[in-house]
């Protein structure tokens, strides 16, 4: 008859385990504490907001091309955060949703073009002729251009930390159909149409902040100021504006009588 072996248990499994992990915790504040101090801010940083770059001069998401913009906010009094590299992760959400989104619609990448900046991300919704956004020369939505700011709302909609800016453009030749009606008039009125149609459509109105009409004077890149792409109503979301850091020794000096 086989001889049974007596059962020991594990218990030593995972009294072994907790071991080698507090030897690794030791190992590695050893470490941290034998380093300069450039690689323990990194550090700090990386624990403080995991989303962020350990790059003081990157958000994590978009490298930041001014340099020279970080440097003079530094020297100009006290340390200012960069932009919030989690709401940057979120346009970035955003952005990638609403082209998915957009390639599945006809006519639609045609009418929608998306920029994502390290000032937010900017929309920018063309009323061109072959498919216009707007009755011709009014503030009018047409039956396409009401479900292109529908469909845009109902993705906005879903994250209501960002400030809405929006912005109306046309280009150098538009005819608003009415003599005392000028193209500033006809700007600002389709931007604020806009802002309507958002609304209707689930945007919170805690989330806009300015709407503008800058009728030609504001032409798209390299293009003709006559060009019916000037044509447009921009809708941007901006990232909440960075916060100055105080450092420790600011707040010990205020602390003291």
């Amino acid at each position: 008859m086989p001889k049974k072996h007596a059962h020991h248990g594990g218990s030593w499994k995972v009294a072994y385990a907790d071991f080698v992990t507090a030897m690794m915790a030791l190992f590695l504040c050893l470490w941290l504490t034998a380093q300069d101090t450039k690689i323990k801010d990194a550090v700090e940083r990386a624990f403080r907001n995991p989303f962020s770059a350990v790059n003081k001069e990157s958000t994590g998401i978009l490298p930041n091309q001014d340099k020279d913009a970080s440097t003079q906010k530094k020297n100009s009094g006290g340390q200012f955060q960069s932009a919030n590299a989690v709401e940057m992760e979120m346009l970035r959400h955003i952005t990638e949703d609403l082209s998915r989104m957009l390639a599945d619609m006809e006519d639609a990448q045609n009418t929608v073009q998306l920029d994502l900046t390290p000032e937010g991300l900017r929309i920018n919704v063309f009323d061109r002729s072959q498919k216009p956004v707007f009755e011709q020369g009014t503030d009018v939505f047409t039956v396409y251009g009401a479900w292109v700011f529908s469909t845009l709302a109902w993705e906005i909609s879903r994250y209501q930390t960002f400030r809405i800016e929006l912005e109306g453009h046309t280009e150098a030749t538009q005819q608003t159909g009415r003599e005392s009606h000028s193209k500033w008039e006809l700007s600002s009125e389709r931007a604020n149409a806009a802002r309507r149609k958002l609304l209707h459509s689930g945007v919170a109105s805690k989330q806009i902040f300015k709407i503008s009409g800058f009728a030609d004077t504001q032409p798209m890149p390299n293009t003709e100021p006559n060009a019916e792409v000037n044509r447009r109503v921009t809708v941007l979301l901006k990232v909440n504006p960075p916060q100055p850091l105080v450092s420790s020794a600011s707040q010990d000096h205020e602390s003291q009588p």
